[in-house]
């Protein structure tokens, strides 16, 4: 087969971004970069410190004050800038996002496009930032009301989607008129190392966009530092209601941390099952199940033991046919996962599985992993028999399981959701539109699909989430991010 040319031909040693230079961290300890298919080196980066970041927090601070004052219109310029940049490298973008992460280059292809879509809803800031006004409030006096930056913001970001999930915020945060700080994850830095060389080239004023790696002193840094005035998470409900909310909403920042999940897959009789397996293995396996949207429990509906077990095969048929290997080789359809702890992880729940009596009827533990070392690639595995006190049915598992539950009616199956700790996505197939109405009204959730699999919001549209999935008020993407970097400025004045 042939395997697509790799970007990255020597092994990168990550600088900081800050102040529009690249500065070495302050950090004399760093980690390896492995590319998860190939178990080859492909960078170093630095564990950071808190100076690093404290250097990043000093440049963005001192770049407010004249960036808050360039127009929205000509911020607005520097984002038609990077975006033409973004598609100018948009290939080599996502081979690299495939080399640091695993995923399939189709995978990257559609990560990089989702944050392309962030910075252009960003470049329509003239309008999203415009507030509104109402003469003669009382006998001549007008009332106006202002959206206005609030100074540093920054972002910690995960590990599974290293490119686009820092775009989630940052284009609306910089473009209405904010100074910005992004900690990426220390598993998978390159993809922003990549944004923001473009950035550089792009021409955004020094201070204006920084990025400082590194581990938990950068973390804790942000989490304290009186300059920044809100942060953006996205990662594990432990860590961001436990840590990133509790310590940052201490200090007065604003916070938005977009947490775990475990996503219900409805499937209902009437549904068309062609289009609906297909969108089943997207969901549960796509991205080799590191997703916080991934399906997790797929819920048949109804008591037609030969449909059941149709519709079963019939997924478990094609499941067992998804090709696995590097993510770069043409016809692959599944890469390993990020590192070899997260599969060490995702097997121990397939083991909790069978200890605690789910039938499993594909085993993940048995792949072809086409040739290349098996340190970290994991099949689909799938379990029947699944009942809702069972942990595989519970805990937020991010890796290629299916866990099969069976319910009556739809009524049971909202409530199973509902029951749910978490409320980040649900997806219902059906070709009823009573059923559709009934899921999208009563099911307590941020994400909801109807006939779609995975229920990604457009960049215009906040990425939502309930209960243990999210904390905060205000989401990413959409209205809502503006609202998040902005303040609302009243003001009631008379003219005499």
């Amino acid at each position: 087969m042939v395997v697509l040319e790799e970007p990255l031909k020597e092994i990168v040693k990550i600088q900081n971004y800050i102040d529009g230079d690249w500065v070495e961290s302050e950090s004399s300890e760093a980690r390896e970069i492995i590319n998860p298919a190939t178990l080859k080196k492909v960078a170093e980066v630095p564990e950071g410190c808190t100076e690093d970041m404290q250097a990043a927090v000093d440049a963005a601070a001192d770049a407010f004050p004249s960036w808050r004052k360039t127009t929205p219109l000509t911020r607005a310029r520097y984002f038609f800038r990077l975006k033409t940049l973004l598609e100018e490298n948009f290939e080599t973008l996502a081979r690299v996002c495939t080399m640091e992460h695993g995923k399939i280059i189709d995978e990257s292809r559609g990560e990089i496009r989702r944050g392309i879509e962030n910075v252009e809803v960003a470049a329509g800031i003239p309008s999203l930032m415009m507030g509104y006004n109402l003469e003669d409030i009382s006998r001549g006096i007008d009332e106006i009301l202002i959206k206005q930056p609030l100074g540093v913001f920054a972002c910690i970001a995960p590990f599974n989607f290293p490119f686009m999930v820092p775009l989630w915020f940052m284009p609306t945060a910089v473009a209405t008129g904010n100074t910005y700080v992004i900690k990426p994850s220390p598993w998978t830095p390159l993809s922003m190392v990549k944004l923001m060389e473009l950035v550089d080239e792009a021409g955004f004023p020094p201070g204006v966009i920084n990025m400082v790696n590194g581990n938990v002193a950068p973390v804790q840094e942000i989490l304290k530092n009186p300059e920044i005035k809100g942060v953006s998470f996205v990662g594990s409900t432990h860590i961001g209601r436990d840590i990133i909310y509790k310590e940052a909403a201490a200090t007065g920042k604003r916070v938005q941390a977009q947490c775990g999940a475990k996503n219900h897959l409805v499937v209902m009789p009437d549904a068309d099952l062609d289009s609906t397996i297909s969108s089943l293995l997207s969901s549960f396996f796509g991205n080799t199940g590191q997703r916080c949207l991934a399906g997790a429990n797929l819920v048949m509906v109804g008591d037609d033991e030969d449909w059941n077990k149709k519709t079963i095969t019939r997924i478990k048929d094609a499941a067992s046919n998804i090709k696995i290997g590097y993510g770069l080789e043409e016809g692959i359809q599944m890469g390993p996962l990020q590192a070899e702890h997260r599969k060490k992880r995702v097997v121990g729940y397939i083991e909790k599985g069978l200890e605690e009596g789910a039938n499993m009827i594909l085993d993940g533990r048995n792949y072809d992993s086409s040739g290349y070392p098996e340190k970290c690639f994991l099949g689909p595995s799938m379990f029947e028999n699944v009942t809702e006190d069972m942990t595989i049915a519970k805990d937020e598992i991010f890796g290629p399981v299916m866990s099969i539950m069976r319910v009556t009616d739809l009524d049971e199956a909202i409530q199973l959701i509902n029951r749910s700790e978490y409320g980040n996505a649900a997806s219902i197939f059906t070709n009823n539109g009573k059923s559709g109405r009934m899921f999208q009204y009563d099911v307590q959730c941020g994400n909801i699909g109807v006939n779609i699999g995975t229920a990604a919001p457009m960049a215009f549209f906040p990425f939502s989430g309930m209960k243990n999935s999210f904390f905060g008020d205000l989401h990413g993407q959409g209205r809502d991010a503006v609202e998040f970097f902005t303040e609302n400025k009243v003001v009631i004045q008379r003219w005499p």
